[in-house]
């Protein structure tokens, strides 16, 4: 018997079962939405209608342009980042010069 036959025959073994058993029936999603019901609560802020979720991602999408405002409080973001890079080495080069100062005295 070849290799390809038997895994087939074992395939078909597990999915036949798996298909007539009740348990498969009851845990796929309905497809009548008229028995659904909308979300209530905090789950209402949650979840959008479908056109609203669509217009939200063409709204801004991977090459939207951003505001100024975007662009300014990034560039901030940006400028401090470097500021205290510039000081953290600043620091550092001090530290070492009182080292050297030190070792060298």
């Amino acid at each position: 018997m070849s290799w390809t036959y038997a895994t087939l025959l074992a395939l078909l073994a597990v999915l036949i079962p798996l298909n007539l058993s009740p348990e498969a029936e009851s845990a796929a999603v309905a497809t009548n939405t008229a028995n659904a019901k909308s979300p209530a609560g905090p789950l209402r802020r949650i979840f959008m209608k479908e056109a609203d979720a669509s217009n939200f991602f063409r709204k801004r999408s991977r090459r939207a342009v951003k505001s100024q405002d975007e662009i300014n409080a990034e560039q901030r973001q940006v400028l401090a980042a470097d500021e205290r890079k510039r000081e953290f080495h600043e620091e550092k080069r001090n530290e070492f010069e009182s080292y050297a100062e030190e070792d060298h005295d």
